[in-house]
């Protein structure tokens, strides 16, 4: 089959972040392709009481009700799932099963194996939850501090575990990389039915220009090292555009070197990045993907990335970027004066960077891999 009809479904948050920019971008792409896409979206923005929420996040009446209206109108060869908690709910795999349609579910985040989504507690590492029922989680409230709604994400997440929602209603599963591959195993998901397919980003429309100190961009927030590399910074200052915003901005203003630029469109900060000599993540969470790290790498600009989680295999480290112990503030700030004072080495990783960015991630390559992903769940 050369082209789809396939219904994209998504539970948007209440703020733009990197899993809705991803569900926007493949279905552009998918359409782009010669594809017919229809779209399921929900939006937190219309949460008005929180118990309701809850009742849903268990078990959506409306997402059934209008899935079964949309598979007789529409009549999709799949269903494509990036997002469903809470609106949306685990009621769209039984939906698509009664109407016989085959359905995917890419995994953006840890939630089906951590209530609060990012394997990350305290500042540290957590895997407690992974493969049991979340009740530490709960007990600690993991999820906003509260163990009313941790409760409400681990009772949906443990329900539809019993009945077999993932492991029988599910079709296939995405995994972004073969780390998150691993760990969703480990939580209980069948190993046959995760395949690895990573996110793309568009190719860079802006030429390199003189470049000059470093580039951050993405959420300002505990899980992204920012008070870590707060902390580099202090040891030794560094120039540092900081693109982005979040409960941490805090702790990088009045650092000398440090700009904040805030939120910029993608245009925008292709531009800052094709203009920085590098990228730094300084991330302390096991991220399922690293989307500013391929944009820079877009840019042919290389990055400076925690040795940690999925981040890791996008750097090899000393060829596209260095890679630093996540954590470690010291070992930062010598990885970026290292950057300072070997632009050369960094300019010669730069160009390491976009060729593999041109091997991996571009719409056409992402295109390909989700394509073989969609054929092979036709043919069966």
């Amino acid at each position: 089959m050369s082209s789809y009809r396939i219904l994209l479904v998504h539970n948007r948050y209440r703020n733009y972040g990197g899993e809705d920019a991803v569900f926007d971008a493949e279905a552009e792409l998918l359409r782009q392709q010669g594809n017919e896409v229809e779209t399921y979206i929900r939006d937190n923005q219309d949460i008005h009481q929180p118990l309701a929420a809850a009742s849903e996040a268990l078990w959506s009446h409306r997402t059934v009700k209008e899935i079964d209206a949309l598979a007789a109108t529409f009549k999709p060869n799949l269903i494509h799932v990036h997002n469903t908690f809470p609106l949306i709910s685990p009621s769209i795999f039984w939906a698509a099963e009664k109407n016989k349609i085959p359905i995917i579910q890419t995994l953006h985040n840890y939630r089906l194996i951590c209530p609060q989504a990012m394997l990350l507690r305290n500042g540290q590492i957590c895997e407690d939850c992974v493969g049991g029922f979340a009740w530490k989680g709960i007990l600690r409230k993991c999820y906003r501090d509260s163990a009313a709604q941790t409760a409400a994400v681990a009772g949906s997440v443990g329900l539809h575990g019993m009945l077999g929602t993932y492991s029988n209603k599910v079709t296939r599963f995405i995994a972004t990389d073969e780390f998150c591959r691993e760990k969703f195993i480990e939580g209980g998901l069948p190993s046959e039915k995760i395949q690895v397919k990573p996110h793309f980003v568009p190719k860079a429309e802006v030429s390199a220009s003189h470049r000059k100190g470093g580039i951050f961009v993405g959420r300002l927030s505990k899980e992204k090292g920012i008070s870590v590399l707060s902390d580099a910074l202090k040891i030794q200052e560094a120039p540092l555009r900081v693109v982005g915003s979040g409960p941490d901005e805090s702790l990088l203003r009045n650092i000398p070197g440090v700009e904040l630029l805030g939120f910029l469109s993608r245009k925008e900060i292709y531009s800052q990045l094709a203009s920085a000599a590098w990228l730094v993540a300084p991330s302390i969470s096991y991220e399922t993907f690293g989307l500013s790290i391929v944009e820079a790498f877009a840019c042919g600009t290389p990055a400076i990335v925690s040795r940690i989680g999925a981040l890791k295999s996008l750097i090899e480290d000393g060829v596209t970027g260095l890679l630093v112990e996540p954590g470690n503030p010291r070992d930062l700030s010598e990885k970026i004066q290292w950057a300072q004072n070997h632009p050369a080495e960094m300019a010669r990783m730069g160009k390491a960077a976009h060729e593999k960015y041109v091997a991996k991630y571009t719409p056409e390559k992402n295109y390909e891999r989700l394509k073989e992903i969609y054929e092979n769940v036709l043919s069966k």
